[in-house]
């Protein structure tokens, strides 16, 4: 019997494809040092009965040379494994090619960040048609996501997914106990680095007299924050941090000792600043947050945090203010952000949707394989 056939009581040989280094973020995780859900439910999956290997990732700014190590790496273990598991197709272009020309014969799996949208080039329209055949499932973070991906016929909507994506709650909890008791939530504070809207942001909090810390690498991505803040009016009550390295438990402490998470980002199609949204979830902090639909939750609808839309100065000063002047309102916030957080937006829950759809491989295409034989009777 093929691997590919396997069904849910034997060992499923997953391999778990990352541009980023798995195994390092898994010792760490061991190690407490790092969350889970960077891992997207692979560590779940351990968890569940799953056989993980973690593919060892190069480091290298070529897309080529990335893309031939991983398919020579992956085409290596190609007898040993029974689905590739992927947070993302960057790398991975060779191989989902090879699936799609029926040469690569284990099933793809792999979450997509953006909508699939058509290309104004019909050359890269064809060849973008043949690429998403290489993929068996994709897994998206939102339902806003998936809406706009159906406008293409690139991929089949029936193999679309909407996976709860959440933070590792254990981890957070850990953190929390090395807290001190009854810490006072003071000011408000602003992490991460994607695409944030400094100048909306330090705008609306020079109109108030509130506390905030910006915690931002001086440059990312190309883009330097150093400098556009060397251009910003910045009041005193603003406090702007560089940070580097590796401070992911230093910002979810401050995070956690903040009366209120900010997430002020600049419109696009994916979900800029969830990572910090699900922290924010996991620690029971309420949040201000920049009104994007493609986000898989609705902060207001939840009643954990408040929404502004995107370059609208008076509509965050009045969410500053009233955050500020309403604090026990501010605190159910952060109490329903956590009971959200434990109800869907969590590691456990993502890993066990991801295993509930590998599991479903082999049985789809056992009924495709049953309708085929039919069909030729």
């Amino acid at each position: 019997m093929s691997a590919y056939f396997c069904t849910k009581q034997e060992v499923m040989k997953v391999y778990y494809y990352h541009t980023i280094g798995a195994q390092v973020v898994f010792s760490k995780w061991q190690q407490g040092l790092l969350p889970a859900h960077l891992l997207y439910g692979a560590i779940h999956l351990r968890d569940l009965g799953m056989d993980v290997t973690f593919h060892q990732a190069m480091k290298t700014n070529s897309r080529w040379r990335l893309s031939l190590d991983t398919a020579w790496k992956v085409w290596r273990r190609r007898k040993s494994i029974d689905v590739v598991y992927a947070t993302t197709f960057r790398g991975l272009e060779l191989i989902v090619f090879l699936r799609a020309l029926h040469l690569f014969h284990k099933p793809i799996v792999c979450w997509h960040h953006q909508p699939i949208v058509k290309a104004k080039n019909p050359l890269r329209e064809i060849i973008a048609r043949l690429f998403y055949k290489g993929f068996d499932e994709l897994l998206f973070f939102s339902e806003k996501i998936v809406e706009d991906s159906k406008r293409s016929v690139k991929a089949n909507p029936a193999h679309m997914h909407i996976v709860h994506w959440g933070a590792d709650l254990p981890f957070y909890d850990q953190l929390v106990a090395t807290m001190p008791r009854n810490i006072p939530h003071r000011g408000f504070v602003s992490t991460g680095k994607e695409r944030r809207d400094m100048p909306t942001l330090v705008a609306a909090f020079n109109k108030t007299e509130e506390p905030l810390d910006i915690y931002i690498c001086r440059e990312t991505n190309g883009f330097s924050y150093e400098h556009l803040f060397n251009q910003l009016t910045v009041n005193s009550n603003i406090q702007v941090h560089f940070i580097q390295g590796d401070v992911l438990l230093a910002m979810a402490k401050n995070v956690y000792a903040s009366q209120c998470a900010v997430i002020c980002c600049q419109e696009t199609n994916y979900t800029v600043g969830l990572t910090t949204v699900v922290e924010a979830l996991a620690l029971g902090i309420p949040m201000i947050c920049s009104r994007n639909p493609q986000m898989p939750m609705d902060l207001e609808q939840e009643k954990c945090g408040i929404l502004v839309d995107y370059g609208d100065v008076e509509g965050w000063k009045k969410a500053i203010e009233y955050i500020s002047s309403h604090p026990e309102d501010a605190a159910a916030m952060g109490r329903r952000g956590r009971a959200l957080a434990e109800r869907l937006y969590n590691e456990r829950q993502c890993g066990e949707e991801v295993a509930e759809i590998l599991h479903a491989l082999p049985v789809r295409k056992s009924l495709l394989s049953l309708m085929s034989m039919m069909l030729r009777s």
